[in-house]
């Protein structure tokens, strides 16, 4: 099996999301997929499988499958534009949160996700507990959406993981507006075997429309600010989200899985 390693919104070297991109000839068991998940040990290992014009894609955490990632979409499609489709502008997948696509302008691969809306949802004092900072908002869409103070408040969060599963969300996300960019965030999904994810695609598909709506624009640049850090362009579509990021490969070789 090919497998790479791809920093995914990247400024630096060691900075980003690292994702596994596996490239298949045909499906695997599920079984031996997340096998090869949990060992890579990864926030997700996508395994990517050629159907004619476009490519099927799937995304396991280190416990199970999700239904959406960013990071390791932008992976996979720089894994695609490197190595296999190198005389194409835009990549296709076919996803269990349907066709979604990829372009490459410039230095920057940009995903055409589906929007997110969020309702807004009571704070109770086990959210404040949870995050251990004052909460202004709360919002539910696949994520819990807590909105603190300032982008401070956002670096200095430290979750409590026991209770963010007691919050019973997929994930804890939480965001702020940003001093040198348009807001900021971070997410925590111990749920899935990932306590911080560092630069998490997924989120901006709520975060894009929510900050658009506050900030009167549509075109943003947000930061993750967990260790590793990440940047993330922006930009809202209504019912869908473009969200942008460079990429640097880490590590190409192959899995021996027999």
């Amino acid at each position: 099996m090919r497998y790479y390693v791809v920093d995914a919104f990247v400024e630096a070297p060691f900075t980003g999301n690292p994702a596994g991109v596996c490239v298949l000839d045909a499906w695997l068991p599920d079984s031996l997929l997340q096998s090869v998940a949990t060992q890579n040990n990864l926030s997700e290992t996508a395994f990517l499988v050629k159907k004619e014009e476009h490519y099927e894609l799937r995304w396991f955490t280190p416990e199970f499958e999700i239904d959406l990632c960013g990071h390791a979409t932008l992976a996979s499609a720089f894994v695609l534009f490197s190595f296999i489709e190198n005389d194409t502008g835009e990549i296709r997948f076919s996803t269990k949160s349907g066709a979604l696509t990829v372009a490459k302008r410039e230095d920057l691969y940009e995903m055409d996700f589906p929007a997110r809306p969020m309702k807004r949802v009571p704070i109770t004092p086990k959210m404040e507990k949870a995050v251990g900072e004052f909460v202004l908002e709360a919002h539910h869409a696949r994520d819990l959406i807590l909105l603190l103070e300032n982008d401070i408040a956002v670096a200095n969060c430290e979750p409590n993981q026991t209770l963010v599963r007691e919050l019973g969300c997929f994930a804890l996300c939480v965001t702020a507006r940003g001093e040198d960019c348009d807001f900021v965030s971070r997410f925590f999904a111990p749920e899935a075997g990932i306590f911080e994810d560092p630069v998490t695609g997924s989120s901006h598909s709520e975060l894009i429309p929510f900050w658009a709506s506050r900030l009167g624009k549509a075109d943003m640049t947000a930061k993750q600010l967990s260790r590793r850090g990440g940047t993330i362009y922006c930009r809202d579509c209504g019912h869908r989200v473009k969200i942008a990021g460079k990429a640097r490969l880490y590590l190409e070789g192959k899995l021996n899985i027999t």
